[in-house]
């Protein structure tokens, strides 16, 4: 991309849907929009080329080789609906040009051209069946009686394409209230949660609701319980089995989830599967009946029977947390089935070394004072208002997925909007306002007037950025984290170790790495990953491939137990290495940055028709358990109930019910109020006043407080995680020759020894 091209807000009134996957910029005079997939940058055709581009639509643009299914659908619908739409419009304006004739109008009354400003009421027509539509111009149907007015002679236009005029309403205000309010009382009444709207069937279900007119009855208990759950049901389930085609080519995945009910006296298990098409919801499992000495036996027997449902030749390695009757049942998986890896969740491990890293002195010291901030901050309505407009709608709480990411997330959004803040603490309002004049103001004015916290917070953030990229990797729902983790930790290292200089120093945070990590270190599913890679094993130089190649043989004798097949992956790895074939087409290097990696091997792996099948395999997997907040009402529902057919009922609701919304996880970006007590327990300490502070504020005082806008244009622009690590740009160097990274931090006896050799002459 150029470097003239600047950045351009995509703005509210942009309501294509396609808006969302692509970036705006201008250079010069005009205006061109990049891919968020595959960064083609477009120059003309505007919105529409890219939503063809995204939905590999044939025509005006080349198909978008990295978009996911789900958006390629996406963008399909929304462009045939487009046609069809035009169509409707097509065919209600040959209704209303014959609609005097049809109808025996007098010849002195005429029909009032539409306003050009009135364009969206077309629209109105055009979303009802052709049938309706028809008969509603026809005089088919029932209709209400009114009189028909006869237009002023100024206003008569004879033009055969005069049609209705919908007056638009002038109270869209007040109608607009009048839903709110419905809405509101309905989640009041049933006890919904606020962020119920947020779910992306929210709106299509007004949507219907209004298309249907006044009077629409909707659905009742008994059919919301039966026939629409049953439909649901297998519309899910079609879903579903649109997934499991691909295990053939890319294998899956088994994710072991355990949770403890809200009361804290059930346990359950939770099954689920991931392919890069999607992740869906298998089964779930009380063991609350299991004590500690045999539950390692009771989830091993669970494991066992979910990977024989789900079929053995597709499962590629089974993710659990760290906890040890996990590592006993897994460790046992992977000995009663050879081609099947146990693999710990990369996830956990990350946010342990976040957690760790949040207890040294000094990072505890700079994320208290930013903690104390924050609480001065959401404790008052009127301080939380000023921040908002001073800082233009960015909250200070950036929510993570863990407490400890969300600690690190958070300082490092309080760093970015420092100026934000400091320019609000010198303004007249805040000179003027009640909250300066007060002990806890002055000690805020302090805190955001000191150059040495924002040193230290500046410091804190490089350190642990790097850490909450490889934790957004491994919870991404867009991209296979397999090919990434072990290029990511890399990186953590050789940034902190460029941060500290200071070995002394630097070791303190490379230690807590290396502990969290000790279990997957060594994995060959990770080192297989990186080195299959080509972003990532076209950078090694020297004999690092050494490091991890034998852990890839390991790799390929338990994946692919047929000699033969494993004699021939031997001899094509020499193409890979000697980067011959179509591996050195300038396309295929090209390719090595730009493409996923088994897009790549689909491309250009045709001569190692073995290995490409053995990487697509390896790279198509994920590393961690689900990061995202499912509700899991439903599950224990299910758990506690006895009648056999009300048990089958609730199987399907939890089924239909979890798979929905892991469908939806990838689009999902919806902005959070951090107060919210949905999330509470992870920004408790960000947001949280003393008791003494609570009970002395107005009952009233929340209705003061202005809604977080969700703005983030004033922040730094957000880099694409998979992409920055192998990126100079991002890093200092994009290769990986530093052999203290692999090898890790030498005793300090040896440390010693080495010291104390002299230099020969």
């Amino acid at each position: 991309m150029g470097s003239n091209m600047e950045p351009v807000a995509v703005t509210s009134q942009k309501h294509d849907p396609a808006w969302k996957h692509c970036q705006m910029f201008k250079s010069g005079d005009r205006v061109q929009l990049k891919c968020v997939y595959c960064g083609k940058i477009f120059k003309g055709g505007g919105i529409h080329r890219i939503k063809e581009h995204i939905a590999g639509q044939k025509g005006n643009a080349a198909a978008c080789l990295r978009v996911q299914p789900d958006v390629r659908q996406q963008m399909l619908e929304s462009l045939n609906g487009v046609a069809v739409k035009k169509r409707k419009k097509q065919k209600l304006a040959e209704d209303i040009t014959g609609f005097d004739n049809h109808c025996g109008l007098s010849s002195d009354i005429v029909l009032l051209p539409v306003p050009e400003s009135v364009e969206h009421d077309e629209d109105v027509y055009a979303n009802r069946d052709d049938d309706s539509s028809s008969k509603a111009f026809a005089g088919g149907g029932r209709q209400k009686k009114g009189r028909v007015r006869k237009a002023p002679n100024n206003m008569v236009n004879s033009s055969s394409n005069a049609a209705l005029a919908v007056v638009p309403s002038t109270n869209s205000k007040k109608v607009s209230n009048t839903v709110n309010m419905a809405v509101g009382r309905f989640l009041s009444d049933v006890g919904l949660a606020a962020d119920s709207v947020n779910s992306p069937y929210f709106q299509p279900m007004i949507d219907a609701i209004a298309s249907q007119g006044v009077g629409v009855v909707g659905p009742t208990y008994h059919d919301l319980r039966s026939s629409i759950l049953k439909n649901l049901f297998h519309e899910v389930r079609y879903d579903v089995d649109q997934y499991t085609v691909s295990w053939e080519q890319t294998g899956c995945s088994i994710l072991v989830d355990e949770w403890t009910s809200r009361k804290g006296n059930k346990t359950f298990v939770n099954f689920f599967v991931y392919c890069p098409q999607g992740t869906i919801f298998f089964r779930s499992a009380d063991i609350s009946h299991s004590n500690s000495i045999d539950s390692a036996d009771v989830i091993y027997e669970l494991i066992k029977e979910t990977m024989e449902q789900v079929g053995l030749r597709f499962v590629v390695q089974v993710v659990t947390s760290g906890e040890d009757r996990y590592v006993v049942a897994g460790k046992r998986i992977a000995d009663t089935y050879p081609t099947v890896f146990w693999t710990p969740c990369a996830g956990r491990c990350v946010d342990s070394m976040l957690e760790d890293i949040g207890v040294l002195p000094a990072v505890k010291a700079v994320l208290d004072r930013a903690k104390s901030i924050s609480r001065y901050i959401y404790s008052s309505a009127d301080v939380l208002n000023m921040t908002r407009r001073y800082t233009s709608g960015v909250d200070l709480v950036d929510l993570g997925f863990t407490r400890s990411s969300t600690d690190f997330t958070t300082l490092k959004r309080i760093s970015n909007i420092r100026h934000n803040l400091q320019s609000m603490v010198t303004s007249e309002e805040w000179v003027e306002s009640p909250c300066s004049k007060t002990p806890q103001g002055f000690q805020f004015l302090d805190s955001l007037s000191d150059e040495s916290f924002w040193s230290e917070c500046d410091s804190v953030t490089r350190l642990t950025d790097p850490l909450l990229r490889v934790l957004r990797i491994v919870g991404s729902e867009k991209n296979p984290a397999m090919g990434f983790v072990y290029a990511g930790l890399y990186r953590a290292k050789e940034a902190i170790k460029k941060e500290l200089v200071s070995k002394a120093e630097y070791s303190v945070y490379w230690n807590i790495i290396d502990a969290r990590w000790e279990q997957l270190r060594r994995h060959p599913l990770h080192a297989a990953g990186f080195y299959l890679n080509p972003k990532f094993f076209y950078s090694l130089e020297g004999d690092a491939h050494l490091q991890i190649r034998s852990l890839v043989y390991d790799c390929i004798e338990k994946l692919i137990p047929d000699p033969n097949v494993q004699d021939k992956i031997i001899k094509e790895t020499a193409s890979y290495h000697g980067g011959v074939g179509d591996f050195g087409r300038k396309m295929a290097i090209r390719a090595r940055d730009t493409l996923l990696p088994t897009e790549w091997w689909l491309q250009y792996g045709g001569g190692c028709p073995n290995l490409a099948r053995l990487a697509i395999r390896i790279l198509s997997q994920t590393c961690g358990l689900i990061q995202h907040k499912l509700d899991k009402t439903h599950v224990e529902r299910m758990h506690e109930r006895k009648n056999c057919l009300e048990h089958q009922r609730l199987s399907d609701l939890v089924f239909v019910h979890y798979n929905m919304s892991m469908k939806q996880m990838v689009s999902r970006n919806k902005p959070v109020d951090p107060i919210s007590y949905e999330y509470i327990d992870i920004v408790q300490d960000w947001v949280m006043e003393k008791e003494s502070r609570m009970e002395n504020s107005s009952s009233t005082e929340w209705m003061a407080v202005d809604p977080p806008f969700g703005n983030h244009m004033i922040l730094v622009p957000q880099t694409d995680d998979f992409e920055a690590l192998g990126a100079e740009k991002y890093f200092r160097c994009a290769g990986f020759d530093d052999y203290e990274i692999f090898d890790g931090v030498k005793d300090s006896e040896e440390e010693n020894v080495e010291d104390k050799v002299e230099p020969t002459s």
